[in-house]
């Protein structure tokens, strides 16, 4: 209420009344990046029934020196499986009065509703990031990384590597090379950063637009776009871990959409009557499941802000 003098009685809640907004305060979500880096191949297959669906992988075949005259020698080709499981799920549920409904202003209620949308987004997304790191192949992953030289350090228990905006680029660039030499294609490659991270890109020489060929520079613009081959996403729901060496370590990661794969097989949304008020009960439920079926088409970098 507007003040008033000690001696004179405020009119606020008398003649003056208080008003509601019809509007509600906007809200701000977690961005989400798991439909941007995991395919949905196997989705179809399980969407109307099954718990598991077994993934045939295709088996290196040997390839042998050849000369004139010599005896055959033959292999029987044994391909192995990757499991996907329908194991996950996660809910809503929220009792609605009748009479609350009826007097309220405003729409609520769908506004409960599109806010449980999103916040099952945001944990599908958190699941995602906190345990597809782990299956990166050993070769993609730890101080001695890249199938072929051992040459990059992409950060290890007790030595995470450390990142400002003088070394990062060199990072991603690193990240890429070590995909390169497990044989993954260029096309469709995604990297995905928490923001302490992105920031140092935009602080570091990208900021000069000439070194990208953009017509603004990376301060600008906002924009991170592709670097390296890597289409950038940046994400609050990195997992980190509090390493012994006193950093807090961020398990980023990067790859093709080809390492990870993601099926949604139940999602429902229903109203009930509720049995022990007037109103309704208005519940929601995912079912899912994720694998990572190419450990060596991802990257992890162990990585902390120097």
């Amino acid at each position: 209420m507007y003040p008033v003098a000690s001696s004179v009685q405020s009119m606020s809640g008398i003649y003056i009344p208080e008003i509601w907004s019809l509007n509600t305060l906007v809200k701000f979500y977690k961005a989400t990046v798991f439909g941007a880096i995991a395919n949905t191949d196997y989705e179809g297959e399980i969407k109307k029934f099954g718990d598991i669906v077994h993934i045939r992988t295709v088996p290196d075949i040997t390839i042998n020196d050849y000369t004139v005259g010599q005896n055959l020698t033959y292999e029987r080709p044994q391909g192995s499986v990757v499991d996907l499981l329908i194991d996950k799920g996660k809910y809503y549920a929220m009792a609605i009065n009748m009479v609350e409904m009826k007097q309220a202003d405003i729409a609520y209620v769908e506004k409960w509703t599109d806010d449980a949308g999103q916040q099952m987004k945001i944990k599908i997304d958190a699941d995602i990031l906190a345990n597809v790191y782990a299956d990166v192949d050993a070769s993609n992953a730890g101080a001695k990384a890249g199938a072929e030289s051992e040459s990059y350090d992409m950060g290890a228990a007790g030595a995470p590597v450390g990142l400002d905006k003088t070394n990062i680029l060199d990072f991603i660039v690193d990240m890429g090379s070590v995909l390169d030499e497990a044989n993954i294609p260029e096309a469709g490659r995604w990297l995905v950063l928490p923001p302490l991270f992105t920031g140092m890109i935009k602080k570091s020489d990208l900021k000069d637009a000439s070194m990208t060929g953009d017509a603004q520079s990376v301060v600008r613009n906002g924009r991170l776009g592709i670097i390296d081959r890597f289409t950038l996403y940046a994400s609050n729901q990195i997992a980190t871990t509090s390493d012994a060496s006193g950093h807090t370590a961020y398990n980023v990661i990067a790859g093709v959409k080809a390492a990870i794969t993601f099926a949604s097989q139940l999602t429902n949304n229903e109203t009930i009557k509720n049995p022990n008020d007037f109103g309704d009960l208005m519940r929601g439920l995912q079912v899912y499941g994720y694998e990572t079926i190419k450990g060596d088409a991802m990257v992890h970098g162990y990585i902390y802000k120097q």
